[in-house]
């Protein structure tokens, strides 16, 4: 049996009593099975990103024969070579990838169970004997 709700005035969907709608209604069949309300996904640019991008892949105006790009990594890799540690750490991100991060949690069982984190592909769950 269905019932209908008046909410502000308006007359809202009625609604099967195991919350379900009727077939056919409106309401109740706007979204297809297995199709996507966003089959494009996030864009994964902005108009910073891609301002940015234009503007360190110019020339930089004290030194003509760079890019901006390249000034900042040579100033990045002056810093690295000085002893900062933050610069050292871009480096190594940008030119290495990131180090892994291990989490140690329990499982169900009481045993220690590994999650390892590789920001360059997805997470994996191992179970702490490197057999994967």
């Amino acid at each position: 049996m269905a019932n209908t709700q008046k909410t502000n005035g308006k007359q809202m969907a009625s609604k099967r009593e195991d919350g379900t709608f009727a077939p056919g209604h409106k309401l109740g069949n706007r979204f297809s099975k297995g199709v996507s309300g966003n089959p494009a996904g996030r864009p994964r640019l902005t108009k910073l990103t891609d301002s940015l991008r234009q503007k360190i892949a110019e020339t930089n105006p004290d030194a003509p024969e760079e890019t901006i790009a390249e000034q900042i990594a040579q100033t990045l890799i002056t810093l690295a070579l000085s002893g900062d540690l933050q610069a050292i750490k871009e480096v190594f991100d940008r030119c290495e990838g990131r180090a892994p991060v291990t989490l140690d949690v329990g499982s169900k069982d009481g045993e220690p169970m590994l999650i390892t984190f590789n920001f360059n592909s997805s997470a994996r769950l191992t179970d702490g004997n490197n057999n994967d």
